[in-house]
Parts: structure tokens; sequence; C-alpha cells
């Protein structure tokens, strides 16, 4: 992984990305589902809440601005309330929105989506209901948008095309923008919408159609990682671009560019949530890096690491530039004890990365909140691992979905413990946790109190031993009260305690020694 990237990012420039494109407003309808509706056999949808979100172009567009971007929309929107909402979102991001038209006698295009939870689980959605209007735009409406790409384009860094075919890119639009920005030397990307003539974005810099936009627009199966990067060879020259790139999905991405680079990028391994929003930020991570002054290689494998998160996410879910940075660096970190260090112990694979900061884990658990996963938490200070432990730590990773330990310190342990302990320092007492397939995240704290790390955490769920009768004896109930969450009990099994276990060491040797001075 090149150190360019780490750069690059940590540098702050803010650059200027133009987006033209369908911006849309996406409505989620988040509720419960627990019975079958007696008028007909479908689920009922016990609603709890509702948020919008700004969806295709307005996708990209969110995304750029979480990523610490001066982005600058050029789409359409209707005279009506999602329009002015749309309108409302952008000047909560302080997004411009000065280049979005209004079209009074269209309508902003609106996806409703209904998402429900079964046993409070992960959510599903059940059913889209989009309100559209997809037929060209007027000549005098595109002259107006173009107009205004033209106004911008001197001081951008990057055009990035989102088309969701719903009026805006035409190939005239596309090809007049194409123009203005090679003129001016500004790169555009774009992303194609599938079951059109890919000659709608010749001359771009850029596209990133997907496996079976590639398949549809070559009148080819897209099948291996060579069929992705003969298709990304094939699309470089018919249409006359810089760079041509296939997206993969789990197989990562194909590269063909003019340098003669025809090169995969794999991905690794992760838990897929929701493929919504992987191909925005594709594009929007690929626009950044080249507009930082990144190759296509290390835009590549930035884009590849922003799509590695988002799909771990419900929806289309912004990511900072910080995130992308604690990701690159946990992906760098792998390569290094890969390698291997001698005289090193090994670890078990991913134990290590399961040990986080307080700063990082909250931005981790971010990720999972947005993906609508419970967080559970509990606590102790886990000296000599024993089974009573490790079946209270799976009893407790059941009563959610993601399980984070808070490990008293060396420094906790002795002020709760006495000077001699802990038997096992921190390091060593955090890795065996880690290495619980059970537990997810790790976290050290050093008051002898939790109470703190539970009031940042806020977990959904905190578990404790069940000897604790009452919520009111549980540290920290107040905060799990305020927000909604639960206190879960779980009992200790087998008799099993470290003191017991030490104490019992301590006979053992006293009768050794008792028998030897016999």
């Amino acid at each position: 992984m090149s150190s360019r990237l780490f750069e690059l990012l940590h540098r702050g420039e803010r650059p200027t990305i133009l987006v033209l494109g369908d911006v849309m407003l996406d409505g989620y309808v988040h509720g419960d589902v627990d019975r079958i509706s007696p008028e007909a056999p479908i689920p009922v949808l016990r609603v709890s809440h509702f948020e919008e979100r700004l969806g295709g172009a307005g996708s990209v567009t969110t995304m750029l601005a979480a990523l610490d971007v001066d982005v600058r929309p050029v789409a359409i929107v209707g005279d009506d309330v999602p329009g002015r909402r749309v309108r409302e979102l952008l000047a909560e991001m302080n997004v411009s929105g000065e280049s979005v038209l209004t079209v009074a006698d269209r309508p902003t295009t609106f996806k409703q989506r209904l998402l429900g939870r079964t046993h409070s689980r992960h959510p599903h959605q059940m059913v889209r209901v989009d309100h559209e209007h997809t037929s060209l735009l007027d000549l005098d409406v595109r002259g107006k948008l173009v107009n205004e790409v033209g106004r911008l384009i001197d001081g951008a860094d990057a055009v990035l095309v989102s088309d969701y075919n719903k009026g805006v890119c035409t190939e005239s639009t596309v090809g007049r923008v194409v123009a203005m920005a090679r003129q001016a030397g500004v790169p555009v990307l774009a992303d194609p919408v599938p079951g059109v003539d890919y000659h709608r974005y010749a001359r771009c810099g850029c596209i990133t159609p997907n496996r079976t936009e590639t398949s549809q627009a070559l009148g080819r199966p897209i099948r291996s990682v060579e069929d992705g990067l003969r298709g990304a060879r094939q699309l470089l020259e018919m249409l006359q671009l810089d760079a041509a790139i296939v997206t993969l999905d789990s197989d990562g991405i194909a590269l063909a560019d003019r340098a003669g680079r025809n090169r995969h990028f794999p991905i690794c391994p992760i838990e897929v949530c929701d493929i919504t929003g992987a191909g925005d930020m594709v594009l929007s991570v690929l626009g950044l890096a080249l507009a930082l002054g990144a190759d296509w290689p290390d835009a590549i494998t930035l884009a590849n690491t922003a799509a590695g998160l988002e799909v771990q996410r419900l929806g289309c879910a912004p990511v900072s530039r910080m995130e992308l940075l604690a990701e690159l660096t946990k992906q760098r970190e792998h390569v290094r004890s890969d390698a291997g260090t001698p005289g090193k112990l090994s670890t078990p694979p991913c134990a290590a990365d399961k040990i986080l900061a307080v700063d990082d884990l909250l931005a981790t658990l971010a990720s999972h909140r947005q993906a609508g996963r419970e967080i559970v938490m509990t606590n102790g200070c886990f000296d000599l691992l024993h089974p009573g432990h490790i079946a209270s730590l799976e009893a407790a990773r059941h009563e959610g979905d993601v399980l984070v330990v808070g490990l008293n310190s060396d420094q906790s342990v002795e002020k709760l413990k006495g000077p001699a302990r802990p038997i096992i320092d921190q390091a060593g007492r955090a890795m065996m946790l880690a290495s619980l397939a059970c537990v997810d995240y790790v976290v050290l704290f050093d008051d002898p109190s939790v109470y703190g790390l539970i009031e940042r955490i806020v977990p959904d769920v905190l578990v404790k031993a069940a000897q604790y009768t009452t919520d009111d004896q549980v540290v920290g109930h107040e905060i799990i009260e305020a927000s909604g969450g639960r206190i879960a009990r779980v009992a200790m099994q087998g008799g099993y305690s470290t003191s017991s276990i030490i104490e019992r060491i301590r006979r053992l040797d006293d009768d050794e020694r008792s028998r030897h001075a016999a």
C-alpha cells in the first residue's frame, strides 16, 4: 500500500468537485414486524421512526461532503415538498444548492423504503415506493445545467457524472460537459446507468460500471476477474477513455488505463449488510483521490477501502476521511503482521485488530449502528480467564449483534484488587479476550469504575452478572435507561472465580511446601 495515500489524506486539502446528475430524496420508514395482517397475507410494520437522506447524485454529494470536499451539485428538483426537503438537507451539510435548478412541471424523484425488524434483529427492506418522472429535460433546462457547469469549471478539481437515467445526463449534456472539462484540464468520472448506449460517456476521463452493467454494455457475461480486465480494456478503447474501471463486487476492481495497466485490485473479505451506495462511494472516493493528485492505482485502493466500509452499513451512509485513514492503517498493520516478526509470539488471526482505543472504537461502533446492529457491552478484569468467563461472554454475545468488552487496565485492577493483581498484564488479558470468537472488540479503561466508558459508548444492552438483582445496583444504569437501552443479566456458570483459583493455587503451594518441610 502506497504511503502516498496517507500523505494525501493527512494534508487536509479541500478540493472542489462538481456533481452533475439525478438528485433524489430517499425516505426510510423503520419499524418492527411481529405479526401478519388479518386483511391479507402481508406483514404489519409497526413504525418506530422515519428518516430522509439524499439519494442518487445527492448520495454522491453527501459522501463527498463527509470526505471534506467543497462539493457543488448541478441538478434539478421539482417545486414540491421533496424538492424543498432536498434543499434543506443540502443546507444542513453546508453545501450550496445554487446550481440545483427548480423545474416547476416536474416532480422531485422520491423513493420511500419500508424496513422491518423481526425479533429486534437486523432491519430488512420490505418494499420500495417510487415517485418519479424520467422523461428528458426540456432543452432550455439542459442548457442551464451546462451553463452552470461552465460557470464553475475553472475552479473545479474534478467533475463527477452520477447518472440514474432520470433525464439530466443526456448524451448531448454529458458531451458538452466533457468538452468543457477537457479544455479546462479537469477530469470527468462517470458512473453509468445500465441499459443505455455507453457512447453517452465517450471521452470521459473514466467510467465505473459494475459487473452486470459491463455485461449489458458489451453484450457478454463478466464472470471472472479476467473477464473484468478484458471488459475494462474494451470499454477504454471503445469510448476513448483515460481509464476504465469495472467493479466486481466481492472480486474487487479491474482497471485498464492509457498507461497500459491492466490490473486487478482485490478486496478484503467482509460482512456485507447492504450493497446500496457502493457504486456511489466508489465514484466519490475516486473523485476525491484524483482531485488530491493520486494516480489510478492509489485512487482505486482508496475507493476499494471505502466501498468495503460502505457495504457494512445500511443504505447510502457516508464515510469520513478519518474512518478511511483508520481502515488504511488497519490494513497496513495486517500486511506487516502477515510478514511475521522473528522472536514475537504469534497471535490468532485478526485478534489484535479487535483491541481498540476508545476513540477508534466509537468510530467503528458508529458504522455498526448505521447498519442497524445492536451494541452489547460487558466489562471486568478477566484476570486468569476461566470457563465461567467464557460462558458469560458467550451468553452476552447472544444479547445483540456486536459485543464490546470493557477491560480494566493494570492500573485499574491494582486499585480494585490490591498490589498483587493482576496476575496477567493488560496486554495479555486483552489478547486472550480478543482471541474469542464471541468477542468483537476489547477496550481498556483506567478508572476503577466503568461509568465513564459506559457514558461514552452508550450500549444498547449492558450485560452484568446475575448477582445484580435490580437495575439500580448496576453502575451506569441511568445512562442505559435514558438512552432506551436495557440491562441483561447472565449467570456465572460452574462457580468459578479468579480469586478462588488463586487461593486454591496458594493452598496447593502451601501444602507442597509443608510436605517438603516434613
